[in-house]
């Protein structure tokens, strides 16, 4: 159980940093939302999130492209809780596009959300966790961490060097209870995921069970979707007491891809 403990979580009004933030209250953790959402939904999802372990959830707008914003963020959530013990860096930008025509502005935003402010409420939150001899980093990176893919050079780079990041971070903090991990997940039923899957269905006019395994293809050996509650799940893990001696490891959680 995660009971007075507190968390910040990038990228976590929707999927899979929803899922985890849930699954995160549910043991007892006070939560720090952060994302873009429709501010009724948000208000909707911080609600579910409070009630799930009856702990306090709260919720920052914070742009994370913006440095200065990063660290109000990292600054309220001390103020609101005391500390931040569990920092999970989910948040993420995507763009599509051959090299020779990715748009500069759209890598130096990528690079910024995905990467840097991993780096920001990082350094911010260490001091803090190196004081209480107590720490849990979750870095979100990818299959495509792994491995790589045409038209996403943007997220294939980030999320390669999220895991190398970790590594970084893992030695630092080794000889305190701080521990730092990257978690790579295959195909989940996203937000951004699931609306080209919708198309997939549409266009193969197959039900969703059928469509679900034409659609991973030579993807995921196990045909289905990882759900993003068990991702949560592992987060979960963790961050309580069995997760104490795990650190610097790159956990794939893709149904088999990473192994094809």
């Amino acid at each position: 159980m995660l009971t007075g403990k507190s968390a910040l979580i990038t990228g976590s009004t929707q999927g899979i940093g929803l899922a985890i933030a849930t699954r995160l209250a549910a043991q007892g953790c006070n939560v720090m939302l952060n994302g873009l959402g429709h501010p009724d939904e948000i208000e909707a999802n911080r609600k579910r999130v409070e009630q799930a372990g009856n702990v306090r959830a709260l919720f920052d707008p914070a742009d994370l492209a913006d440095a200065g914003q990063v660290a109000r963020l990292v600054e309220r959530t001390i103020a609101a809780f005391g500390g931040i013990d569990i920092l999970v860096n989910n948040a993420v930008v995507r763009y599509f596009a051959p090299i020779e025509q990715f748009k500069p502005e759209d890598w130096d935003h990528a690079l910024a959300v995905n990467l840097s402010s991993a780096f920001h409420t990082t350094r911010l939150a260490l001091p803090g966790m190196r004081q209480r001899d107590f720490g849990r980093i979750v870095n979100m990176a990818s299959i495509y961490g792994l491995r790589a893919v045409v038209n996403r050079v943007d997220y294939v780079t980030t999320k390669t060097a999220m895991i190398g990041f970790t590594r970084a971070v893992a030695l630092e903090t080794a000889k305190q209870n701080i521990t730092c991990n990257a978690i790579c997940p295959g195909a989940s039923p996203t937000p951004s995921i699931e609306q080209r899957f919708e198309a997939f269905m549409a266009k193969e006019k197959l039900p969703r069970a059928e469509a679900e395994k034409l659609f991973m293809g030579s993807r995921q050996p196990s045909g289905r979707f990882v759900a993003a509650d068990r991702i949560g799940g592992l987060v979960a893990f963790l961050c309580g007491p069995d997760g104490a001696d795990i650190t610097g490891a790159a956990i794939s959680i893709d149904g088999g891809w990473s192994t094809s």
